[in-house]
């Protein structure tokens, strides 16, 4: 089956009280447990933000140039994802909408190219 990213950008979500988060938290679970139970779950983590960067690389005369943290200019961060094997974009679909409702915040989903994918 083809590999779903469903991801949202941390800029995507507004201020939260914590008791709000904590909602969204229990909210977003349960759906990740439905993942899980319909074997659609591959792996997700809905806890980053620029806080949690180490470090940039890139590449500068053929080696690894490293900087602490993330880019000063970078505008957007990641905030969380989830990575779903569906059988479909339909099914893809569905289950970015549940965690869009879940979480009441935009979530944008990529496929990954069937190329990369290894042999089973």
């Amino acid at each position: 089956m083809p590999e779903y990213l469903i991801v949202f950008n941390d800029e995507w979500v507004p201020e939260h009280t914590m008791e709000e988060l904590k909602l969204k938290r229990d909210t977003s679970t349960a759906v990740i447990e439905e993942m899980k139970s319909e074997g659609v779950f591959v792996y997700g983590n809905g806890a980053l933000d620029a806080s949690t960067a180490l470090f940039s690389v890139e590449a500068s005369n053929g080696e690894p140039v490293f900087t602490d943290g993330p880019y000063v200019e970078t505008k957007e961060h990641l905030g969380g994802f989830c990575v779903i094997d569906a059988p479909d974009e339909d099914a893809a679909r569905y289950w970015a909408g549940r965690l869009t409702v879940a979480l009441d915040w935009p979530q944008e989903v990529h496929r990954f190219p069937d190329m990369f994918r290894s042999e089973e």
